[in-house]
């Protein structure tokens, strides 16, 4: 398959807007992509021109992105490039669009606080295997207590996860472990 792939970075431009087709959710939005030099002239950061591409996403990707995009938001956009030539009302008309495979939050430029989706607490805890140690499923042993004497003794990881239940992320975390497969 000859496909173009690109990676772009830029701001969300318009506002997400999810459908349901017969061929599955998608949602589609805009992207501004403004190139920027640096004008030796003025010794100062200068906007060049910006492209607009029109990205859409589908399935899963697409329901994800409409409940994480908004309208001026740092983005990268990873997918396969269409350049569209159609004729309407008699004029020509040129559109440049992107099937995305992954959008994520441009971090170079903000935070972003990452949520899974798809299988809950409850239904990954019935999946996994009652015998613990299973070749399906790693074995991780929490500390009972974190205390000055455990971090002497513990590896990198466990130091990890001692200093994240002593700051309360240590719930977060096993709330958030699911096993993969």
């Amino acid at each position: 398959m000859n496909d173009t792939m690109v990676t772009v970075v830029g701001n969300v431009a318009t506002t997400p807007v999810f459908r349901e087709l017969p061929s599955g959710p998608v949602t589609r939005f805009r992207i501004a992509v403004t190139a920027r030099y640096f004008d030796r002239t003025q010794n100062a950061w200068a906007d060049g021109h910006t492209n607009f591409f029109t990205v859409c996403a589908w399935r899963q990707l697409g329901v994800n992105a409409q409940g994480s995009l908004a309208v001026g938001e740092p983005v990268i956009v990873q997918g396969r490039l269409r350049v569209r030539d159609e004729e309407r009302g008699g004029q020509h008309w040129r559109s440049v669009d992107i099937d995305a495979y992954a959008i994520g939050h441009d971090l170079a430029r903000g935070t972003s606080a990452f949520r899974r989706t798809g299988r809950t607490m409850d239904s990954s805890l019935k999946e996994r295997s009652p015998v613990q140690g299973t070749a399906d499923e790693p074995e991780f042993e929490l500390p009972a207590q974190s205390s000055p004497q455990s971090h002497v003794s513990a590896s990198a990881s466990e130091s990890a996860v001692d200093a994240g239940l002593e700051t309360g992320l240590g719930a977060e975390l096993e709330r958030e472990a699911a096993p993969v497969g």
